[in-house]
């Protein structure tokens, strides 16, 4: 069970299971622990997982004043912080990769490595677009009910519609109590439209592994794999057939890659022997910045 932890002059709902290497998990807009909660069942044998709800989202309360991507960085090293994390593992998807790669480039001693699913360096005008549209769809929809299933029109796949797995989620949704206001959803969406990281990507230091959605048509694979192209080293690796969220559509392949990739890097920090690819990665598509020139 998770519980407040004072952060950063927060009180920040924050869950953490498991043991083993630190990982963070950061959500994206309206998320909080629980979408990740696949990722705390399934990794928490080999890793000490810690989620937390985002500012304004679930049981942390949005304060007064302006809302910065800045800040929610600033949120996410709080916790690592007050738990006394020295460094992590971060994952992020959608806007919580967004914040993951400010967090990487403000505190960067903090971030052991990146996964950065369904990202940007800044938002397109087809995105933005996008992201007012939800704005004030939350406003405008005749029901909670409602405007979850037109939202997840474009977050989930035909698949997940089609075989009751997005009926599921909204179920959940509808039943959590801890409602987010659409006032603190607007001011959580307006902080990422300006947002740019991209002249100060290729400061991030961090191992770092892109992954896109093929299907995704917000985050779209050819905006992460801008940011891909970006952070030196980095890795781009396509899921064909996925949407903006595949770790919860496909939880196993997506903790076997994120794991993989984890594994990597904690081999790294220890000078032991390189892990063998899994053979589930070979469904990806991917694309390794770090082999070449100039990389």
């Amino acid at each position: 069970m998770g519980s407040h932890i004072r952060a950063g002059g927060l009180d920040i709902w924050t869950d953490q299971v498991g043991d083993g290497p630190d990982v963070l998990l950061i959500g994206g807009g309206g998320d909080t622990v629980e979408s990740w909660q696949f990722q705390l069942d399934g990794l928490a044998d080999r890793y000490r997982m810690t989620a937390f709800d985002n500012r304004g989202a679930g049981r942390t309360a949005m304060p007064d004043g302006p809302v910065t991507v800045e800040m929610m960085a600033d949120d996410a090293a709080a916790v690592l912080d007050a738990l006394g994390i020295r460094s992590a593992h971060v994952a992020g998807f959608s806007g919580g990769s967004i914040v993951a790669q400010e967090l990487a480039l403000r505190r960067p001693h903090l971030v052991r490595s990146l996964v950065l699913q369904s990202t940007w360096p800044v938002m397109d005008g087809y995105m933005r677009s996008w992201l007012r549209f939800v704005g004030w769809l939350v406003e405008v929809a005749p029901s909670e009910r409602a405007f979850l299933e037109a939202f997840f029109l474009d977050i989930y796949t035909a698949r997940a519609h089609n075989d009751g797995t997005v009926a599921a989620f909204i179920e959940e949704v509808l039943a959590f109590p801890h409602k987010q206001s659409a006032t603190d959803l607007q001011r959580y969406l307006a902080a990422f439209l300006d947002h740019d990281t991209s002249d100060r990507l290729p400061r991030i230091t961090a191992p770092t592994l892109v992954l896109a959605g093929g299907r995704d048509s917000t985050s779209r694979p050819e905006l992460c794999r801008a940011v891909a192209e970006a952070i030196p080293g980095a890795r781009f690796e396509v899921l064909p057939g996925e949407a903006h969220q595949p770790f919860q559509e496909i939880p196993d392949r997506w903790n076997t890659r994120v794991d993989e990739f984890w594994r990597e890097a904690e081999a790294r920090t220890t000078t032991a022997p390189r892990l063998g690819r899994v053979p589930d990665a070979d469904r990806f598509v991917t694309a390794d910045r770090s082999t070449r020139p100039g990389r």
